[in-house]
């Protein structure tokens, strides 16, 4: 039977504890958050509730967490289905404390450590049998809610039973991407990612590269976050750094690759001076006023930032990403240098430690994914540049759908059904603003290819059309680009402004609407993320239901541009905000202001979710619960159009006009706020009228 978690303990209140208590409290589980005694816990939870980014979804959240001691309140451990110990990393403390809740543990409950190194065996010595058989290590990435990866490491003891429903629970139930993990030191992420970090900062000083310069090598264009090498140093903390470095060099005694993880000068010196990154408020960077100093690794003084202009970026930075890393490694400017320098010997020392560390280069892949926010993982990136040329003999690690294992021969890659993405349906029909995939079931998955998911007046004709043509009888909208949709698109519309065109104006947003329209009266579900604003909520919203990603942005910003809503998104606030004059009021400033909800669990308290729409907690299992919806969502009458009592206009224009005499909004968001507000207002629908 799967486990059925329901009441939480998170143990220790710290930076990470109670990253982890707030997690699941947004997932809504009972959670107790304990510390050693409860002004601790109160004073660490309290500065919690303040971090940037926020850990909650909803401020009030955080009211939702039972706070006590370790003192006064252990016995709030007999109701928790897992405790999740997240104290200081020390074995002895933590042996201590497990010795004093051990007694007080259902029979079923599962005991697990948070650690991102130490030995997980170790924390169990002294244990019962049954406590060591449900017992295992979880090495959490902060901040829990932004970062899916878990390490799950179990010891020699621990029930495989235990670790498949505790990997299934944390995967189905708790928004997590699982790898197990072997017990070695650092595990795989910091392990071999922690190497990577040092080697970075080491070759960067080595061939007198700029802060700067290796950041916009390691980011986007290697196929890694924004923050690059140096700005994750500052948000990952240049202590936390040199104590995980200087763990990995006592435990891994064999390995003879640690003098990379000796401290390179500038991390001496930041540590000297205790400027420790992010949350310090300086580190390689610091902001003054608006602007971003950055740390000259000569002469460890802080200047201005400056933009580099490095050739191989230039020239490469739009070619697929294995060409981009082809042509660079051959290059001879800067970029060239770094990797030969960086890259190269990262991807040997991965496959060097590969089998010391995990059961499979997937696995080892998928936390440099999952954990780091790689688009490859480094074995990934061996296959594109080539094994040959990196000097790792055996060819390719993965191959017409298998991987090489590490006896040499090839397994099939995982298949994981319930992470499927669109790309893993086939293609009905394509064009060059969207696709319809066969999703299954009934199913047809109508998906953007374009850029930001904006809809052209070219997808909003075709997607009309299969609409017309009467063969798709259940449908998901949604997007293959980075996020849903960014709105419509405005430069088409601009250009018909522009030309004074008002007929083809008119033509191409009577269309737009009529798909709304359209999609509202088949059984459809639109399954949205990263972005749902403008048109592109609009086509969301028409849709019988919505399937949204927690991290989603909802609005209509349309008035930041100086124009209305065209997609008919006025009226749908209208209809859904009915339920008061305040809430109507509120919808009008909001879309007179153009703000934006910066998460789903908000979007549904502004009304760009409905009680019946679902949030997917889970970032990767938005497709296939989206289809799920489709496979049973039918088609809800629209809302009638009511009259309101209260002064919806008034309310409203009492804001708008704080805003002005704040300097927060101009005579034309004004006219916008006007025109917003005689829709939001009108006692009777357009239809009626």
């Amino acid at each position: 039977m799967p486990l059925n978690i329901k009441r939480i303990c998170v143990i220790g209140a710290g930076t990470m504890g109670s990253g982890i208590a707030a997690h699941l409290a947004n997932l809504g589980f009972d959670v107790t958050l304990l510390d050693r005694s409860r002004e601790e816990a109160q004073t660490a939870f309290d500065r919690a509730k303040r971090a940037r980014p926020p850990h909650f979804y909803l401020p009030q959240t955080a009211d939702t967490i039972t706070i006590g001691s370790i003192e006064d309140d252990l016995d709030l451990i007999r109701e928790a289905d897992w405790v999740c110990e997240a104290i200081v990393e020390k074995e002895q403390v933590k042996k201590a404390l497990f010795s004093l809740i051990e007694p007080l543990l259902k029979p079923e409950a599962m005991v697990t450590t948070n650690t991102s190194g130490l030995q997980i065996k170790l924390l169990a010595e002294g244990r019962s049998e049954d406590f060591r058989r449900k017992f295992m290590g979880t090495h959490f990435f902060n901040p829990p809610r932004h970062l899916k990866l878990l390490e799950l490491i179990p010891t020699p003891d621990t029930c495989e039973t235990v670790i498949t429903e505790m990997t299934e629970f944390l995967e189905m139930h708790a928004a997590r991407r699982v790898v197990v993990a072997k017990d070695t030191p650092g595990f795989i992420a910091n392990r071999y990612g922690m190497w990577c970090m040092f080697r970075a900062v080491h070759s960067a000083e080595k061939l007198g590269l700029s802060v700067e310069a290796v950041d916009a090598i390691t980011g986007p264009f290697l196929g890694r976050p924004k923050s690059g090498s140096f700005r994750l140093n500052d948000l990952v903390g240049i202590d936390i750094m040199q104590d995980i470095a200087q763990n990995l060099t006592l435990r891994c005694r064999n390995d003879s690759h640690t003098d990379v993880l000796r401290a390179p000068y500038s991390i001496q010196f930041l540590l000297e001076k205790g400027w420790l990154g992010s949350k310090v408020g300086q580190g390689y960077y610091r902001k003054e006023g608006r602007e971003l100093v950055v740390l000259d690794l000569v002469t460890h003084a802080y200047r201005q930032r400056q933009e580099p202009d490095i050739p191989s970026i230039r020239e490469y930075g739009r070619l697929p990403i294995a060409e981009r890393i082809t042509e660079t490694l051959a290059s001879r400017d800067e970029a060239g240098e770094f990797l030969r320098e960086y890259l190269v010997p990262t991807l040997q020392y991965a496959n060097l430690i590969k089998s010391e560390i995990s059961s499979s280069v997937e696995d080892f892949d998928r936390v440099m994914k999952w954990g780091f926010g790689w688009q490859h993982g480094p074995f990934e990136l061996i296959d594109m540049i080539g094994p040959e040329k990196l000097g790792i003999p055996g060819g390719h690690f993965y191959e017409d759908g298998k991987v090489r294992s590490f006896d040499g021969g090839y397994t099939p890659v995982k298949s994981e059904p319930a992470f499927k993405t669109t790309r893993d349906f086939p293609i009905l029909r394509a064009s060059e603003d969207y696709c319809l995939r066969d999703f299954g079931h009934g199913v047809t998955g109508v998906c953007l290819t374009t850029k930001m998911g904006v809809w052209t007046p070219e997808a909003v004709q075709g997607v009309s059309e299969e609409l017309d043509r009467g063969k798709i009888k259940r449908l998901v909208l949604t997007s293959e680009a980075r996020v849903y949709s960014a709105g419509y698109d405005l430069r088409h519309l601009f250009s018909l402004m522009q030309k004074e065109n008002w007929d083809g104006l008119d033509h191409s947003l009577k269309a737009f609407q009529d798909l709304g329209v359209k999609l509202g009266k088949i059984p459809s579900v639109s399954a949205v993320h990263g972005l749902c604003i403008g048109g592109g909520w609009e086509m969301a919203a028409s849709c019988c239901r919505t399937v949204a990603s927690p991290e989603t942005q909802f609005g209509l910003p349309e008035s930041r541009v100086g124009v209305l809503p065209g997609g008919g998104g006025t009226g749908i606030m209208r209809l859904r905000m009915q339920t008061s004059a305040k809430d109507l009021a509120d919808a009008a400033v909001r879309m007179s202001r153009g703000s934006l909800s910066s998460n789903a669990d908000e979007a549904r308290t502004h009304g760009y979710l409905r009680q019946r729409d679902v949030t997917i907690y889970h970032p990767d299992r938005l497709i296939v619960a989206a289809i799920e919806e489709a496979r049973k969502v039918e088609v809800v009458p629209r809302p009638v159009w009511e009259e309101i009592s209260g002064p919806v206009v008034g309310m409203a224009d009492r804001e708008l006009e704080q805003l002005k005499s704040r300097g927060e909004r101009s005579d034309h968001d004004l006219h916008i706020g006007d025109r917003i507000k005689s829709i939001i207002g009108k006692a009777e629908s357009f239809e009626e009228a």
